[in-house]
């Protein structure tokens, strides 16, 4: 192994390898990254777990970059979210990444420089709680600024069948849009799981992978709209439909209401259980300060008393 039709036959392996776990759930795990990929009946890992950037012995250029989300000791993490991933957010079309270290020469920077001349695509993972990730691919290097001792990153698109690097703004500008948009789904998703201890907030169910993260006000709303834990619920994927289309609504005591169109149906266990909300309260987080906002509450049942 080790020459560049190998590299490449390696790349798309790991690839859609990602692809497929991206697929199967909201983000990785550190195990995952470890885990890596089969390829010739060798198990190859994404990335090494102390470094943040990775190149397997099997390939010939950089695989991977990785920035870990850190684990403030006390303080929930994602009370420091935004912070930080701003540079995404206010970014317009590139971000930086730092080298290891302070040596220019050193074989990660080499990498990195390696990387940037021969337009290699890579995979990002961009952590968004503590030992989780998104996976951002194709990502590539635009710059390798030895003075700063940064590189630049620039995204590719996804769906595309070649893996290219954008070709001019525009394309930089829509492939960080699209990387906003999946991070901000991710990281409000983590963290109001998070507050609830990964239980649906209504029947308390516990398995994360059937737990959506349901906005109490729609993001489309500028102001009330905020990805933050106060504007977010964790409800089963049914509970988030109930919700969703005022089967379901909420008080500003958090008492659940059941709509009259459900309660005088009868058809099977599952509507039944639901009816059996009615008048329940909602189960809520530790903290007093992750508890829904009681003006979005309010403005949200509005909108249920008028359809039920």
């Amino acid at each position: 192994m080790g020459g560049e039709d190998t590299d490449t036959l390696l790349r798309n392996a790991a690839f859609e390898r990602i692809r497929r776990l991206s697929e199967m759930n909201n983000h990785l795990r550190s195990e995952d990254i470890k885990a890596g990929f089969n390829f010739w009946g060798e198990r190859i890992p994404f990335g090494h777990r102390p470094r943040g950037i990775f190149k397997p012995r099997q390939m010939r250029y950089l695989l991977s970059i990785k920035t870990v989300f850190p684990r403030p000791g006390r303080r929930y993490w994602y009370d420091d979210q935004r912070q930080v991933h701003s540079q995404i957010f206010e970014s317009s079309e590139a971000i930086n990444y730092s080298f290891m270290g302070e040596n220019p020469e050193a074989a990660p920077n080499q990498w990195l420089r390696e990387a940037f001349e021969n337009q290699i695509p890579i995979i990002y993972f961009l952590g968004i709680a503590p030992g989780r990730y998104q996976a951002i691919f194709p990502t590539f290097i635009s710059d390798w600024d030895r003075n700063s001792l940064n590189v630049r990153l620039v995204f590719g698109l996804r769906q595309q069948k070649e893996l290219i690097s954008p070709r001019d703004y525009l394309e930089r500008r829509y492939a960080l849009h699209e990387v906003k948009s999946r991070l901000h789904q991710a990281t409000f998703r983590e963290a109001v799981i998070a507050a609830y201890r990964g239980r649906c907030a209504i029947s308390q169910f516990p398995e994360q992978r059937l737990i959506d993260a349901a906005h109490i006000i729609s993001d489309k709303n500028e102001k009330l709209g905020q990805p933050i834990v106060p504007n977010g619920l964790p409800l089963s994927k049914i509970h988030h439909a109930a919700f969703d289309s005022h089967l379901i609504g909420i008080d500003t005591d958090y008492r659940l209401h059941v709509s009259e169109r459900l309660l005088h149906q009868k058809d099977g266990p599952i509507l039944e259980d639901l009816k059996q909300l009615d008048g329940k309260l909602l189960h809520l987080p530790v903290r007093s300060d992750d508890y829904p906002d009681r003006d979005r509450l309010a403005l949200r049942f509005e909108h249920y008393k008028a359809v039920a």
